[in-house]
């Protein structure tokens, strides 16, 4: 049986790269191909008879003590434009393999699949992932922090899966110049997964703790190369695209207009590691409506960034801080104002170091001067897996008027250290964050944040420590709240039963509390104990129960429609607890269902949410996500009652058609909305787009306003 958790490890040397990594016994031999290999998921090809097989893949789930159960074989060769992979993955029990749809980027645990993870630079933090599910949908994206990837990076790459009554096939072709590679190396770090549906399995060719993903690089294998692959010279892309859009706002009682431009985009691959994005015009209409919730919070809600062009390589600029003290938020740019042009520098220098420079310059639109938004990273890698960084965020007011009541300028500078062990076991962040704006009091402007974790296969211990001061002003990130100090211990504990329908049990529990940093008056305070139950079926029952202490600093309505409110300085305490039940994933008709009762501030609240899934594969799904809350205030507010409900229809005609329509009605703010988007790839990277959006009052169906956009896009290289 191979070692839950491998202590082996060897260092290896060239002029350039030295490897150490966990899993550095396992080693895949490429062989330089001798003939053409033709992409028809048949490995018929002498060099896939002579290439050497990545077998025997290891169990990470529901077990990693053991082999998988399931056969499967992965080949590799290369060219001087390209390397080849050829996977086989066979069944072990019969029927239809569980696949989602043909839809790019395909969500990984809804699917049969196969992934590569590539640790191109040697440095277990950053790299590539390609794949594919059983009826042949891509997957492709770029990875950061040792595991994490971001799925909206797109390259050129062919591949053909065929599926045959025992297993099913797929090969792929990556051209070299698709992706950054440091040039002279004759090896890689990589991990080749597989997820089984049917068996629910998922293993991987290289050892992994069932704690961690297959993603993660601290446990890749390596991949050598015959010769190292051909050094990248200076490659230029450009992709222009025209749009053209119609619409009319019903509310504001303007005629209908009419709008036709064009844009381009422009990418520069300077070296195999450091790459140059230019951008003009832009128009993101084409990205992913926001998923509509209702807001019952004090503080302002996060919505992620959904544009591709602020999406690649994006942890160089918006992972700093932490999920509530982000110095940079890309959302801050272009949704109040066009964006005219921009430009982002990022990449490697050498083995250790990484940066990321970008300048966006939006135009003066109605009472918004035009602004200049310029950020600049640098990480250096240090130790086998951490690095520092540091950051500097600038927003500049161009041509300020006088008299003009805003800033003329908004800065934050800080540095970072990200620790990350060789093993994974540990990870941390520290940092420290200074923001400057003209005529706000110096004091106070200073911000620093602590994170520690220890994580095995029993248990995992955290503790946070957060301080933001009363002046702190990142008027280009998301700090939805200042001035304070924030303690936040936590600890999971997991059990695993034998013979027992129930793969994993176990208790997380936190205390979360935050104080005023004057007097360190205690103004929140949660006291969280959630109990869950994973079952070998995928299915998972979570009860979850708070213990809430809440001291107003600022008056609040807690049903958020501005009318009465609760005053400053009075205090709250309440209990409340949710049940959470997420059915077998694998299954045609899959849902997820809670429901909780307690207190809410001076009231009680009764609440309930779901997400209704059927999947007819492998053309797409339909479903419906729904909440539903009452407040049961005392008056004035009284029973305050806010449904939301957003049914979806997604389908893909092909591996390259794809049409998504999304209608969500939000009884808080009284709208309901529909998004319509048919995408057709007529190309490798190239798109048509026809959008359609629609906003109606409920009551009387009344239009607020609608649009219709079309987009195409043609990627030169």
């Amino acid at each position: 049986m191979p070692p839950t958790n491998p202590t082996f490890s060897f260092s290896r040397k060239d002029s350039t790269v030295t490897i150490n990594t966990i899993n550095s016994d396992y080693v895949l031999h490429v062989k330089k191909r001798t003939g053409p290999i033709k992409l028809d998921g048949v490995l018929d090809e002498e060099d896939w008879k002579r290439a050497q097989k990545a077998t025997d893949f290891y169990m990470v789930l529901p077990y990693d003590t053991g082999y998988s159960a399931a056969k499967s074989e992965v080949m590799m060769t290369y060219g001087d434009k390209a390397f080849y992979l050829a996977f086989v993955f066979y069944d072990t029990i019969p029927g239809k393999r569980p696949v989602e749809s043909l839809r790019r980027d395909f969500v990984f645990g809804n699917n049969d699949n196969f992934l590569l993870f590539l640790d191109t630079y040697n440095d277990q933090t950053t790299g590539y992932s390609f794949g594919a599910n059983a009826a042949g949908a891509k997957w492709d994206g770029t990875m950061s922090d040792g595991h994490n990837v971001n799925l909206i990076w797109d390259c050129k790459w062919q591949s053909k899966t065929k599926n045959y009554k025992d297993r099913w096939v797929t090969e792929m072709r990556i051209p070299f110049k698709s992706i950054r590679y440091q040039s002279g190396v004759d090896h890689w770090n990589v991990q080749f997964s597989r997820l089984d549906l049917k068996r629910n399995e998922k293993s991987a060719w290289a050892p992994v703790p069932r704690q961690f993903p297959t993603a993660s690089l601290a446990y890749a294998g390596v991949l050598e190369w015959e010769t190292p692959p051909p050094k990248s010279g200076l490659q230029f892309s450009l992709i222009p695209y025209i749009f053209g859009s119609v619409s009319r706002d019903f509310e504001a009682g303007t005629d209908t207009r009419y709008r036709k431009d064009f844009g381009m985009d422009a990418k520069l691959g300077l070296s195999s590691s450091l790459n140059l994005d230019l951008t003009y015009n832009p128009d993101f209409s084409q990205a992913e409506v926001d998923d509509q919730v209702t807001n019952l919070d004090r503080f302002e809600l996060y919505y992620p960034e959904k544009r591709q062009f602020f999406l690649e390589n994006s942890d160089l600029f918006a992972n700093y801080g932490s999920d509530q003290i982000r110095p940079f938020f890309s959302r801050r740019i272009g949704l109040d104002a066009p964006v005219l042009a921009g430009a982002r520098l990022s990449g490697k220098i050498g083995n250790d170091w990484r940066i990321g420079v970008m300048d966006m310059q939006t135009e003066k639109h109605n009472n918004l001067l035009a602004r200049n938004f310029f950020v600049a990273s640098v990480q250096k890698k240090v130790f086998s897996r951490s690095n520092i960084g540091a950051i500097l965020v600038n927003k500049q007011n161009m041509n300020v008027p006088s008299g003009f009541t805003g800033n003329e300028y908004n800065r934050v500078a800080g540095l970072e250290y990200n620790l990350a062990s060789s093993n994974n076991y540990w990870t941390g962040e520290f940092f420290g964050l200074r923001s400057f704006t003209p005529g706000l009091n110096s004091g106070k402007q200073f911000t620093q944040g602590a994170q520690l974790s220890y994580s095995r296969k029993q248990y995992e211990l955290s503790m946070i420590e957060y301080y933001v001061g009363k002046n702190f002003n990142a008027e280009t990130g998301y700090v939805p709240r200042v001035d304070y100090l924030r303690l936040n211990p936590r600890a999971t504990v997991r059990f695993y039963p034998e013979n027992n329908g129930v793969e994993y049990h176990g208790f997380f529990t936190e205390l979360d509390t935050y104080f005023r940093p004057g007097d360190m008056d205690l103004t929140d305070r949660e006291v969280s104990f959630d109990y869950f139950f994973q079952f070998h079926n995928r299915s998972h029952l979570e009860l979850e129960t708070n213990f809430w202490y809440i001291k107003l600093r600022n008056e609040f309505d807690p049903t958020n429609q501005g009318n009465h409110f609760l005053q400053s300085g009075t205090d709250y305490n309440w209990f409340d607890a949710t049940l959470i039940y997420q059915s077998d994933n694998r299954k045609t008709f899959k849902y997820e269902l809670s429901s909780g009762y307690g207190g809410f501030y001076n009231g009680n609240r009764w609440h309930a949410e779901g997400l209704l899934n059927y999947r007819f594969q492998p053309l797409g799904y339909i479903s419906m996500v729904f909440s539903y809350n009452n407040l049961m205030l005392p008056q004035p507010w009284g029973d305050v009652d806010y449904w939301l409900v957003g049914p979806k229809l997604d389908v893909t005609f092909t591996d390259k058609l794809f049409f998504t329509t999304y209608v969500q009605y939000n009884e808080q703010i009284d709208n309901i909305n529909v998004n319509a988007r048919l995408q057709w790839r007529y190309q490798p990277v190239s798109d048509i787009y026809l959008v359609y959006t629609d906003n109606y009052f409920p009551g009387n169906m009344e239009a607020k306003n609608r649009a219709l956009v079309f987009k195409m896009t043609y990627w030169f290289n």
